[in-house]
Formats: C-alpha cells, structure tokens, sequence
C-alpha cells in the first residue's frame, strides 16, 4: 500500500492538483473543442488562445446550448 501512495504523490507533484488545473490555462481537449464549436456556430470570437480553464468550459457550455437550441427548429 505504501507504494502506491508514493506513486500518488509523485503524480501529484509532476501534473499538480485539481484546483491548480482548473485555475490555469485551458487543456488542449478545450481549445480544439471550442475552436470547433466557435466555427460551428459561426462566432470565431469565442474562441482565443489563451482562455483560463474555466472560461473555456463557459463557453464551451454556451456554445453547445446555442447549438443545441438552433438545432432544435
């Protein structure tokens, strides 16, 4: 058991935790999602290169709900 804590550990130092993540730039799974999505819905604007992680997932969120919505007539 003791190893495996210590490999927990030694991942936690090398990736950081989950509230530094989230409190910095956005993953690469955002940005080509939101770029994605951005041209979809025809606003290139939302998308920019250095969003944090949770502005991204904002709009990503939003544009998925306008999609949705215009999908839906």
């Amino acid at each position: 058991m003791y190893a495996g804590r210590a490999k927990m550990k030694a991942v936690a130092q090398k990736y950081g935790s989950v509230a530094e993540r989230l409190a910095g730039s956005m993953t690469r799974a955002q940005a080509l999602r939101l770029k994605s999505l951005s041209e979809e819905a025809y606003q290139p604007d939302q998308y920019a290169p250095n969003l944090s992680f949770d502005e991204a997932a904002r709009r990503i969120d939003a544009l998925t709900a306008e999609i949705a919505l215009a999908d839906s007539f």
